[in-house]
């Protein structure tokens, strides 16, 4: 499940999730890098200032075949990904519990972790976070800016407990997030949360068939988007 944290990583100085943009406007200010940048960026900037993020709706849903349920705002970081941070890998991860109690604990202030989607092993998915903004599921600063986190229910011990029916599901999501975001299907872009730079967990375990899944990910990238 998703770490307790967003600290860590490299640190605010030369992330490697952050766009050249906002790494320009960061160093300049946001009326002066608007200016380098042209008009075009100048009318498009006003969300940078301070305070201020991009229009969203509440229950708004990144994936079409999600559900919503939102996490407590104290469990992510509002975020306007990927204008501020490149968005380039997947974190795969397993709740150690079932569907309901990881609901739960994303919406509990105290828990201080979350994860963009839950895979139940029916195939629902839950989306939790927005991918505009940066979800605490990986216990890395850097790669939680970076990246998309999904939670599959099940128990890394368990491996009866990753179905075909959540691999499918799965699949098909992430194959919609790298279509956003150019992200390759492979295993330099997926990461398993144990993976991580400095995670202390283990999953999602040796009994995650990551053969099976990037397989499954590119054919569900190659068929196309999925409908509503």
């Amino acid at each position: 499940m998703g770490s307790k944290s967003d600290k860590g990583g490299t640190g605010n100085k030369g992330r490697p999730g952050r766009t050249r943009r906002a790494v320009l406007f960061g160093g300049l200010g946001v009326v002066t890098a608007a200016a380098v940048a042209g008009r075009d960026e100048l009318g498009q900037a006003w969300w940078l200032v301070p305070g201020v993020s991009k229009p969203r709706k509440d229950g708004e849903l990144d994936h079409a075949g999600a559900s919503w349920t939102a996490a407590s705002p104290a469990n992510w970081r509002l975020a306007d990904r990927p204008a501020d941070y490149r968005v380039d890998r997947i974190v795969v991860h397993v709740t150690q519990g079932g569907f309901k109690s990881s609901v739960d604990a994303f919406k509990n202030p105290f828990h201080r972790a979350s994860a963009h989607y839950i895979v139940g092993q029916d195939g629902h998915i839950e989306q939790m976070v927005r991918e505009l903004d940066v979800a605490f599921h990986s216990g890395n600063r850097s790669m939680n800016e970076r990246s998309v986190g999904i939670e599959h229910v099940g128990f890394v011990n368990r491996p009866q407990d990753f179905t075909d029916a959540m691999y499918e599901a799965s699949a098909r999501l992430a194959a919609d997030v790298c279509r956003r975001y150019g992200i390759p299907a492979d295993r330099k872009h997926f990461l398993g949360h144990s993976e991580v730079p400095g995670a202390d967990h283990t999953d999602p375990g040796r009994h995650w068939d990551w053969g099976r899944y990037l397989r499954m990910v590119n054919e569900a990238g190659a068929a196309g988007p999925q409908k509503a």
